[in-house]
């Protein structure tokens, strides 16, 4: 399902859409034309900024400069993005997208910086965009003429709500901008993954702190909805990023089932065969092989319990798992860290991955040679993995570290 679209480019970086932000954004502009007359009495009082409130709120004009006001403040957040983007591409990293959402906005980074100095740059750089975007929206609104009410208007609202965006994202609320600069000076004097596992405890204290006085402040569901995704994206981060530091120097092959120890099916087995397979041998997946007259195997396939399926009860014993097997395989090599396999499973949405030798067929869709199959790796193999390394720091009953060489 499309979430998201391209509308352009800034410096080679594509800028996407995602579909909840075409929900927020008639919201925004609604909200502020709602509150226009009022912001607009407070803006002549705190600066002087001379506004004729009755022109700037008569028929239609508190739509049109709501929208207006909308769209520059995501504007805005692109810039505030983009200045993330390009000091991460200075260091090396690259973007692989500015993505417009509900919540306003996000650079992907193919990968974070584990050096602190970095990723202090990096994460100060956005709202220090935000301020220079603030201070040159008042510049341009002392020097717009008096007589243009709705520019003034819409100058003001954006100088003080981009200095208001840098200074709620330096809220040392992780994983946002504040929260990655915790981070950053907390890993000055310990490791990587302890410094995100306590940068995101705050992070997660300070979203249930944030999600409870949007529900006294008369259940602001903006204020709850961005508590609950940095709760979320608190959690998930400091997840990988310590799964990661556990599976330093840990390769497929030391976590796979290799196979001989693994259960395969014939492509002529029926599916209601399969599916007996299935309930006895508590699998929900087998590769597919065919032997030959020596008695030696070539993977052809994978069969899941999805695939089986698909075929109605009646008829399953006249169906064999050669009608329904996936061809387009998804494979990886033995030597791949694990991480790898973690993220390419992933990407495809899939539980396992077939571990072949040949290299050349690692991580692409098969050519019909998928290569000999050596093993599997399946979601649960990683996680009881990663449950043995958390508890014992060691991967193999020896207990040598997994990266201890």
């Amino acid at each position: 399902m499309i979430r998201s679209f391209r509308i352009g480019s800034l410096f080679g970086i594509p800028i996407k859409l995602d579909l909840t932000f075409l929900l927020v954004l008639p919201l925004f502009a609604y909200l502020i034309g709602v509150q226009l007359g009022e912001v607009a009495e407070v803006m002549n009082l705190t600066l002087g900024a001379g506004i004729d409130v009755g022109a700037v709120t008569q028929g239609s004009m508190p739509w049109i400069l709501g929208l207006a006001a909308a769209i520059g403040l995501f504007v805005g957040v692109v810039l505030h993005e983009l200045g993330h983007s390009l000091t991460a591409q200075r260091y090396g990293f690259p973007i692989d997208s500015i993505t417009l959402w509900l919540f306003g906005g996000v650079a992907a980074l193919s990968e974070m910086p584990e050096d602190w100095r970095q990723e202090f740059t990096i994460a100060i750089a956005g709202p220090i965009v935000s301020v220079l975007v603030g201070i040159g929206s008042y510049a341009l609104f002392l020097v717009t003429p008096a007589s243009l009410d709705g520019a003034r208007f819409v100058l003001a609202y954006l100088a003080i709500l981009n200095i208001a965006l840098a200074g709620f994202n330096m809220l040392p609320a992780f994983p946002m901008d504040g929260g990655r600069v915790l981070r950053a000076f907390l890993a000055r004097s310990k490791p990587y993954a302890k410094a995100t596992q306590q940068a995101a405890t705050v992070g997660k204290f300070l979203a249930i702190l944030m999600g409870l006085f949007g529900l006294l402040a008369q259940f602001n569901i903006i204020l709850i909805g961005v508590a609950f995704f940095v709760y979320i994206a608190a959690s998930s981060e400091a997840q990988q990023v310590t799964m990661k530091a556990a599976f330093q120097d840990v390769t497929v092959a030391d976590i796979m089932t290799p196979v001989n120890d693994l259960d395969t099916v014939s492509p002529g087995t029926t599916i209601a065969e399969l599916i007996q397979r299935m309930f006895t041998e508590r699998h929900t997946g087998f590769p597919v092989v065919d032997s030959d007259a020596f008695g030696d195997g070539r993977l052809i396939g994978l069969v899941t319990l999805s695939d089986a399926r698909e075929i109605e009860p009646v008829e399953r014993d006249a169906y064999t798992v050669e009608d329904v097997m996936t061809t387009d395989l998804k494979t990886i090599t033995p030597d791949s860290d694990a991480m790898t396999a973690i993220e390419r499973m992933r990407e495809n949405n899939i539980g396992r991955l077939l571990v072949v030798e040949d290299s050349r067929t690692a991580g692409e869709p098969s050519d019909g040679e998928p290569g000999d199959l050596i093993g599997i790796i399946s979601r649960s193999d990683l996680m009881t993995a990663f449950d043995i390394v958390q508890k014992s720091g060691a991967i193999n009953p020896s207990g040598q570290s997994p990266a201890a060489d």
